[in-house]
C-alpha cells in the first residue's frame, strides 16, 4: 500500500498537514512493509495504490484505510511470514489513519447519521403490550422485518410499504377494539375455562402445563360437566368454544365417527355427528331463560364406529363456555377495563365532553408518541372523537376509541422521531438529542419497548441525563432486560435459528459409524432410478425403486438422538442464560469464550453426555463442568454448533466464518461466484474415504480458495469433535478426528480447549471490539462507519481497564457520542406541547401565525388524523 515515486512527486501542495505527515511518517512504513503486494503491478486483495490519481485521493479513501486498520490490528497484514512493523510503528500508522484520514476528534466524535426508525415487529408488539395491555401477535399479522448488518432494527431497511401500512391500520382497529370499551355498559360475562369441567382429561401445552381445555376422544364414551351459578333470573347467552383435534399418523385416514351432545339443565342444545375435522374450531351460541341459582352444563361424546380401525388420534376439546347475562338492561355492568380508560362518567354538555376527551387523549397520545403531544394534534384528535360520538347511536366511548386508532396509525407512533436538546447546543459541537429522544433510545435498546413512566417523568423534568447511571442500572436489573438478551443474542449468535434449522439426525449419526459400501451402492441406484421419467421407467425398475425406498428410508432405525422441540429450547436457554449471568453478575466477558460452567437441564445434560453431573428436571440452571471439560463458553454450546452445521454433517467453513465474524470481527469477503461444492474436491480420490480435514485441504489447493480458507478452516476444524447435533465424538466414518491447528496470526492448539485458551489470552481485545461493534450497531440502529472507530476505541479502552466487565461496555455505549448526540439538524421541539403527567408545557418560540416547520412524518401524521 504505497504510492510510486512518480505519484509522490506529483502530489499537490507543500508537505504540510495530513499530506506532510503521510510523506514523512507513513509512506516510508508502507514502502517497507506493504509495497510487495500493492504496487508496481501487484494488486492483491484488489488493491493497487499506484492507480490513485493523487495523494489526496488515497488519503481520503476511508473504506480502504478502515480495512488497513482492521487487518493491521488483527495481525493479518502484513502476512505473518513477512517482515512485521514494531508496536510503535503500528501505533504510528493507526494514529495517522484515525486523525489524518478519518479526521477523528476524540473530544467531539462524529455521532453519525441515524435514519428515522420504524418499530420492528418485536418493538411494536412490546409497545402495544405496555401501552394498552394487548398481546398482538405481530409474527402472524405482519411480514418479517428485513435485516441489515445482522439485525432487524436497522433504520435504513425498516421501510414502510403500502401493504404494511394497511396492516398497521387493521392492527390499530383490532388492538383498540380489544382493549378500549366501545360502550358504557354491557351484559355481565363470566368465562368458564374448559379445565373446570369435570369428568375428562385436561389438555396440556407443549411445556406440559394445563392449557385451559378439556379433551374427549372419539373412541370412548365420556361426559364432562360444570355447574354455574347465576345471581339473577333473566335471559342469558351461552357461547361454547370447541375445537376438533387430529394427530397425523403414517399418511392414513381415520374414518371413525362420534356424536357430540351439548346440554344445559338436561335440555339438548346440540346433537351432531362428526368425522375427522382436522383442527377446526367451532363456536355455538344459545339463548337461555334461567332462574337465579345453579345450572348444569354437559358435553357428551359417543363413539359411533367402534369396529373401525383407529389410526389417528381424533379428539374434541372444550376450550371455554362464556355465560353472558342477564341480558335485561337494568342488570348491565361496566365493561372490563372501563375505569382504566374512563375514570369518570362522560359529561352530557358538549363543551365539557370535548374537554373530557382531551383529558383522556392527551396522556394516551403522549405515551404513544413517547413525548408530549402538541396542541394542534390534540385538537384534531378531539375533533375526530367528537365527529364519531356525535353521530346517532354512537356513544362517547366509541369516539375516544376512534381517536386512539388514529394515534396507533400515526407515523409518530410507528416511527421513533427525535429532536435536539435546545438548551445544550454549543458552537462547534454536535448537538445532543433531547431527553425524550434519549428515553426512547434507552428503552428500545435495553427493553425493546417504549419508555416507562419513570423515564418519561425524568425526561419531562430534564433530569434524565443527570440520573442516567441510576436509570441504566434499574433498567438492566428489570425483567424487561430479558428482551435485550433474547433479541440481541438471538441475532448476534443466531440462536433464533435453533428453533427451525433442519438437521437430519439419522444421517449425522450415521457418519460416525463405519462406512457401508452396500448402502451407498443402493443409495446411488435409488438416485439413478428416481431420475427416470414415468414414461420410460419399466415395471421392473419401478418395483426396484419402491423396494429401495423402503429399505433406505421407511425402515430406518430411530436415531439415538433427535433435535426435539424441548431440546432446541433448552439449547437456546443455555445461551441466553449464559449471557444473562455474565451481564447481570458483571463478570468478565472473557467467560463467554471459556468458562468452567454452563447452563443445563436434564434433557440437555443427557444430550451432551454429562450424565455424571446428576442434573434433574426441566429447569435450566448453572452447572459447574468437570475439570478439563471441552464444554464451557459460547462456542461449544448447542445453539452455535447446530446453526453452523449443514443438515447432514458439520461445516468447518461455517463454524470458522462464525468465529471470524462474531468473535474476532474479521470476516472474509464473500466467496467468488461458481465455487464448486466442497465434496467436489474429493471426487478424484477413489481408493479410500477422505476425512473432512483432508477434503478441505484439497479444496484449499485452489488459489481462489486458499486465502479465506487458511483463516477459516483451522477455527472450524477445532470444533470437529462436536457433530451437527452438538454432541461430542472422537471419530467420523471410523477415522479419528484431528482438531489441531494453527491460527494465521500465530498460535497453535491441539483441540477446542487450546483454541479457547488462545482466544482468551491473545485475542480478548479483538473480542471486546467485536462485541462492542455488534451491540453499538444494535443500539444505534445503523451500521458502523469509519467515523465510529474513535468511539469504539474509547469503549474498548474502558473495557480493558475494567477487566472486561459488561457494566463498562454498556456505560460506554450509552454515554457515547453516537448514542447521546446527532449529526443532522433535527426539530428543536413539537409546537405547543400539551401539559402531561410527564412534562412541563414549553411555549412555542414562533410568533403567532408563523409557519412551524414539520418533519415529513409529522405532516403524514397530521394528514392521517385530520377528520
Amino acid at each position: 500500500m504505497v504510492l510510486s515515486t512518480s505519484l509522490m512527486g506529483s502530489a499537490i501542495g507543500a508537505e504540510a498537514g495530513a499530506g506532510g505527515q503521510f510523506s514523512k511518517e507513513i509512506q516510508p512504513l508502507l514502502t517497507e512493509f506493504c509495497a510487495d503486494c500493492h504496487m508496481d503491478g501487484a494488486k492483491k486483495g484488489g488493491v493497487a495504490f499506484d492507480g490513485f490519481p493523487t495523494e489526496q485521493a488515497l488519503r481520503e479513501n476511508h473504506g480502504l484505510w478502515l480495512a488497513v486498520l482492521k487487518n493491521l490490528r488483527a495481525g493479518m497484514m502484513p502476512p505473518p511470514k513477512k517482515a512485521q512493523p514494531s508496536p510503535d510503528q503500528k501505533h504510528t500508522i493507526e494514529a495517522w489513519i484515525k486523525t489524518a484520514s478519518f479526521q477523528s476528534n476524540p473530544r467531539n466524535p462524529d455521532p453519525g447519521r441515524v435514519t428515522v426508525r420504524r418499530l420492528n415487529r418485536v418493538e411494536y408488539r412490546n409497545t402495544v403490550r405496555d401501552l394498552l395491555d394487548v398481546d398482538f401477535d405481530t409474527q402472524v399479522e405482519f411480514p418479517a422485518d428485513d435485516s441489515g448488518h445482522g439485525f432487524d432494527n436497522i433504520g435504513d431497511v425498516l421501510t414502510l410499504s403500502p401493504v404494511l401500512f394497511e396492516k398497521y391500520l387493521a392492527a390499530a382497529r383490532s388492538i383498540v377494539t380489544q382493549a378500549v370499551p366501545a360502550v358504557g355498559r354491557v351484559p355481565a360475562e363470566r368465562l368458564v375455562p374448559g379445565r373446570e369441567f369435570s369428568g375428562g382429561p385436561t389438555a396440556t401445552n407443549r411445556n406440559g402445563a394445563p392449557s385451559g381445555a378439556t379433551v374427549l376422544s372419539y373412541y370412548q364414551s365420556s361426559a364432562i360437566t360444570n355447574v354455574v351459578t347465576v345471581p339473577e333470573a333473566g335471559r342469558y347467552q351461552l357461547v361454547w368454544a370447541l375445537s376438533a383435534g387430529e394427530r397425523f399418523v403414517d399418511n392414513q385416514f381415520d374414518y371413525n365417527k362420534c356424536r357430540l351432545t351439548l346440554r344445559a339443565d338436561g335440555e339438548i342444545l346440540l346433537q351432531r355427528e362428526f368425522t375427522r375435522e382436522g383442527n377446526r374450531p367451532f363456536r355455538y351460541e344459545y339463548d337461555q331463560v334461567w332462574s337465579a341459582g345453579q345450572h348444569t352444563l354437559v358435553m357428551e361424546l359417543e363413539p359411533l364406529t367402534p369396529d373401525q380401525k383407529q389410526v389417528r388420534s381424533l379428539t374434541f376439546r372444550i376450550d371455554s363456555v362464556t355465560v353472558r347475562g342477564p341480558m335485561e338492561e337494568q342488570h348491565w355492568v361496566r365493561p372490563k377495563n372501563y375505569e382504566r380508560f374512563f375514570p369518570r362518567n362522560p359529561p352530557t354538555d358538549p363543551v365539557a365532553r370535548r374537554e373530557y376527551a382531551g383529558e383522556l387523549l392527551a396522556p394516551f397520545a403522549t405515551r404513544a408518541y413517547r413525548r408530549p403531544v402538541d396542541a394542534p394534534t390534540l385538537e384534531r384528535l378531539k375533533a375526530l372523537a367528537e365527529a364519531t360520538y356525535t353521530q346517532p347511536d354512537k356513544p362517547f366511548e366509541a369516539g375516544i376509541g376512534q381517536a386512539m386508532m388514529a394515534v396507533l396509525a400515526s407515523p409518530r407512533f410507528l416511527f421513533r422521531e427525535e429532536a435536539v436538546a435546545t438548551d445544550r447546543v454549543a458552537d462547534g459541537e454536535h448537538p445532543w438529542v433531547d431527553e425524550y429522544s434519549l428515553a426512547s433510545r434507552l428503552s428500545y435498546f435495553l427493553w425493546s419497548t417504549m419508555p416507562d413512566e419513570e423515564l418519561l417523568r425524568l425526561a419531562g423534568k430534564q433530569q434524565l441525563r443527570e440520573n442516567l447511571t441510576a436509570q441504566v442500572q434499574r433498567m438492566m436489573t428489570h425483567s424487561r432486560f430479558d428482551a435485550f438478551l433474547r433479541n440481541f443474542v438471538g441475532q448476534w449468535l443466531q440462536t433464533r435459528d435453533i428453533e427451525s434449522v433442519q438437521i437430519d439426525a439419522g444421517q449425522v449419526l450415521a457418519r460416525e459409524a463405519a462406512p457401508d459400501p452396500d448402502r451407498e451402492r443402493r443409495r446411488t441406484r435409488f438416485r439413478e432410478l428416481r431420475e427416470i421419467s414415468d414414461a420410460r421407467i419399466t415395471p421392473e425398475e419401478k418395483k426396484e425403486l419402491e423396494e429401495l425406498r423402503k429399505s433406505l428410508f421407511q425402515n430406518r432405525p430411530t436415531p439415538r438422538a433427535e433435535l426435539t422441540g424441548d431440546l432446541r429450547r433448552a439449547m437456546r436457554r443455555e445461551t441466553e442464560q449464559t449471557l444473562d449471568y455474565v451481564v447481570r453478575q458483571d463478570r468478565s466477558l472473557r467467560e463467554l469464550l471459556d468458562s468452567d460452567y454452563t447452563f443445563l437441564n436434564q434433557r440437555l445434560a443427557e444430550h451432551y453426555g454429562l450424565t455424571n453431573l446428576n442434573v434433574l428436571g426441566d429447569e435450566v440452571r448453572r452447572v459447574t463442568l468437570p475439570a478439563d471439560s471441552p464444554r464451557g463458553g459460547l462456542l461449544t454450546q448447542g445453539t452455535v454448533l447446530v446453526v453452523t452445521s449443514n443438515p447432514t454433517r458439520t461445516s468447518p467453513v461455517k463454524r470458522g466464518l462464525f468465529i471470524l465474524d462474531n468473535i474476532l470481527g474479521t470476516p472474509p469477503p464473500p466467496p467468488p461466484p461458481d465455487i464448486p461444492a466442497l465434496e467436489e474436491s474429493a471426487k478424484g480420490v477413489k481408493d479410500r474415504t477422505l476425512s473432512l480435514r483432508e477434503t478441505l485441504a484439497l479444496h484449499r489447493e485452489k488459489p481462489v480458495c486458499s486465502g479465506c480458507h487458511n483463516r477459516m478452516d483451522p477455527l472450524g476444524l477445532a470444533l470437529e469433535n462436536f457433530n451437527a447435533l452438538g454432541m461430542w465424538r472422537d471419530s467420523e466414518q471410523k477415522l479419528p478426528i484431528d482438531a489441531a491447528g494453527e491460527l494465521l496470526g500465530g498460535g497453535s492448539f491441539t483441540d477446542i480447549r487450546g483454541l479457547k485458551r488462545i482466544l482468551v489470552e491473545r485475542h480478548a481485545s479483538e473480542f471486546y471490539r467485536t462485541l462492542t461493534e455488534k451491540i453499538l450497531t444494535y443500539a444505534l440502529g445503523r451500521g458502523l462507519e469509519y467515523y465510529d472507530v474513535e468511539t469504539v476505541d474509547q469503549i474498548v479502552d474502558q473495557l480493558l481497564k475494567a477487566d472486561g466487565r459488561p457494566s463498562a461496555l454498556f456505560a460506554g455505549i450509552i454515554q457515547s457520542a453516537p448514542f447521546q448526540r446527532t449529526r443532522a439538524p433535527l426539530p428543536t421541539s413539537n409546537p405547543r406541547p400539551v401539559s402531561s403527567p410527564f412534562s412541563t408545557p414549553v411555549p412555542s418560540s414562533k410568533p403567532a401565525g408563523a409557519n412551524t416547520s414539520r418533519t415529513p412524518a409529522q405532516l403524514h401524521a397530521d394528514a392521517r388524523i385530520n377528520p
